[in-house]
């Protein structure tokens, strides 16, 4: 049996508009460090080879990097925003 408060809410709910979450918002929303780093790479028509020598490390770090498997050093991400044109601020706001 249901509870007076419960049957309440479920008849004032019917009125209410359903909100529908539609799946590409929710995939940009939740974005990864390493999603930020790449999307701003491929944007830029980088290579992660490039990205690689541009800052010193191995492709593989690169790679590391925009999988999750590691994230880049703050001295690293500060020499990406520097790469990319934007502040490192930017690309951590982008972070969810």
């Amino acid at each position: 049996m249901c509870s007076p408060i419960l049957s309440i809410l479920n008849t004032l709910s019917r009125g209410w508009p359903q909100i529908k979450v539609n799946k590409n918002e929710k995939a940009e929303s939740a974005k990864s460090l390493g999603e930020v780093i790449k999307r701003y790479r491929t944007q830029r028509k980088m290579t992660q080879e490039f990205v690689a020598e541009s800052l010193g490390v191995s492709r593989q770090a690169v790679s590391k990097w925009e999988s999750g498997a590691s994230d880049p050093s703050t001295t690293n991400l500060m020499a990406l925003a520097k790469l990319f044109g934007v502040t490192a601020e930017e690309i951590l706001k982008e972070v969810k």
